[in-house]
């Protein structure tokens, strides 16, 4: 016979733990390197194109993703801008 005024006794089973899903994150810059952004938009526009939305050096002469790749890695402004451009080329 359980006692009503025991505290530690309880009529209710256990909860079961519950298992953690991880669902894919909804950033779309989440897990992207610079250097896949880069390559991406490349692929996706080519460096003339580039060039005419994001109107650095590093796309307009002798465009290449590693040179691309120091410029954005040192110039803040460049990067959100490229950044920006990715965002709306994988949310469209």
């Amino acid at each position: 016979m359980v006692d009503p005024e025991d505290k530690t006794a309880s009529a209710e089973a256990p909860a079961a733990p519950s298992t953690v899903t991880r669902s894919p994150s909804a950033d779309p810059m989440h897990g992207v390197t610079l250097a896949m952004i880069v390559e991406r938009l490349h692929e996706a526009y080519g460096w003339d194109e580039l060039a005419r939305m994001v109107p650095i050096r590093c796309f307009q002469f002798d465009p290449s993703v590693q040179s691309s790749l120091k410029f954005l890695r040192r110039t803040p402004w460049a990067r959100a801008k490229v950044e920006a451009l990715y965002r709306d080329l994988v949310t469209t």
